[in-house]
């Protein structure tokens, strides 16, 4: 019994602490912000907190900590307060500010830890967890390119199929948390019920269902085994059909629309400007796609679209533009995969891997069409096994100087709307 006191007395004490802890904190912003004390802070997937008055007592500012990144993603929100009601906030500048997301990717870019050329691989997967065989594609390409490395047809054929295959399942996670962000739930288990798949095949060749180190320099890790070309391919035959069923749910949804479509507008000077890339750009109707401009991998010979914002229902560069491209491109990729398959040769996938990977000195620059939109890597290389200096291009991080622009003037519910049409991964982002 003196056991359980002790613990309840100490329990009781806790709680007394954090509780004047809290009053004094809530205090504190009183007297900093009284006029909007009493207040509440929009809670429509963020945690809003008050940060501070400037100056006049209808403007505030509040720093904005989205729930679902898995690190800290803060934006700092400047709001005109036209009264206490929060429908009333209008959104009038937002910086955002990224924390540390620590994946070890600064251990290639300096390379204080002696990392070699195949050593970077791993490093890659991290950039973008979401589509992490693109991002691992980017870098031994440009390798590549560096030694003069010509892989064979079945190496091209496999990387294209995993790629698609990738950014297909990269779109999914965008479509479901979009829907989800806006209010929808049931397009969120769709997406990822058909995710699920595609990283069944991912597992089955590599072992690995996020981070993967498929990519080798010179060739892959694996051949895929006998028979998954044929799943590969009923599988499409599933999937494409679901992509409608998901239009008619979500994306013709009269909700979904009121709330998208005429917010977060980029117009096409604006995007060529901010350098965006991507569905990001392709949202505000500028159709430019590697794949297509700078082909690599023989994506020159393959038949599919680049799909771009038309402005169906609002003017062209809004939130259901930038959604919509993403929709549309998945049934491009299937497109591709049922061509990739069908080309498809026997071969050794590590006919072309090095022993030794040594590139001469010299520096290069590739880029490739990643989910997010342009992945481009700088190597220099002094003639030695490590990399002398290495650089990435990243979209997500390249769209978010655009922030600004896409929301100023916008209420806070559509701010909801906007982070997510942009569909950011923050290890991307992390400098």
């Amino acid at each position: 019994m003196r056991i359980r006191a002790r613990h309840v007395f100490a329990g009781l004490a806790v709680v007394i602490v954090l509780a004047v802890a809290a009053l004094a904190h809530t205090l504190s912003y009183t007297e900093e912000c009284a006029p909007a004390a009493s207040a509440q802070p929009p809670q429509d997937g963020f945690t809003a907190v008050i940060y501070r008055c400037y100056g006049s007592p209808d403007v505030m500012e509040f720093a904005m900590l989205e729930k679902p990144v898995p690190a800290g993603n803060e934006v700092l929100v400047r709001v005109k307060a036209a009264s206490v009601n929060p429908l009333d906030w209008h959104y009038l500048r937002g910086e955002p500010y990224f924390m540390r997301l620590e994946s070890g990717l600064g251990i290639p870019d300096d390379n204080r830890m002696g990392v070699d050329y195949a050593g970077v691989v791993p490093f890659t997967d991290r950039m973008d967890y979401c589509a992490a065989m693109n991002m691992e594609l980017g870098y031994v390409l440009t390798v590549e390119k560096l030694m003069g490395i010509e892989v064979n047809n079945r190496v091209r054929c496999l990387r294209i199929i995993m790629a698609e295959m990738s950014r297909i399942a990269s779109h999914l996670i965008a479509a479901g948390t979009y829907g989800n962000d806006i209010g929808s739930f049931t397009p969120f288990l769709w997406c990822f019920r058909d995710r699920e798949t595609i990283l069944d095949f991912f597992e089955e060749t590599c072992g690995a269902r996020l981070l993967y180190n498929y990519n080798w320099i010179g060739g892959l890790m694996h051949d895929i085994k006998p028979g998954l070309e044929k799943k590969i391919i009923e599988f499409v035959d599933y999937f494409e059909p679901q992509v409608d069923n998901l239009n008619r749910l979500l994306s013709d949804n009269f909700i979904f629309i009121k709330r998208t479509a005429g917010v977060g507008i980029l117009p096409p000077d604006k995007a060529i400007s901010y350098g965006v890339t991507g569905p990001n750009l392709r949202g505000s109707g500028v159709k430019f796609d590697v794949r297509k401009d700078e082909p690599y991998l023989g994506y020159e010979d393959f038949d599919f679209d680049v799909p771009v914002g038309l402005g169906e229902h609002g003017p062209v560069g809004s939130c259901w533009d930038r959604y919509m491209v993403r929709i549309r491109e998945v049934k491009e990729s299937c497109k591709i995969i049922r061509q990739a398959v069908a080309k498809l040769t026997p071969g050794d996938v590590r006919e072309h891997v090095p022993k030794r990977i040594k590139p001469p000195a010299g520096e290069v620059y590739m880029r490739t069409e990643c989910p997010r939109g342009e992945l481009g890597y700088f190597i220099v290389s002094d003639g030695s096994l490590k990399p002398y200096r290495l650089k990435v291009k990243s979209p997500c991080f390249t769209i978010m100087s655009a922030f600004q622009e896409l929301s100023r003037g916008a209420m806070i519910a559509d701010v909801i709307s906007i982070l997510g049409s942009i569909d950011i991964v923050l290890g991307e982002i992390d400098r």
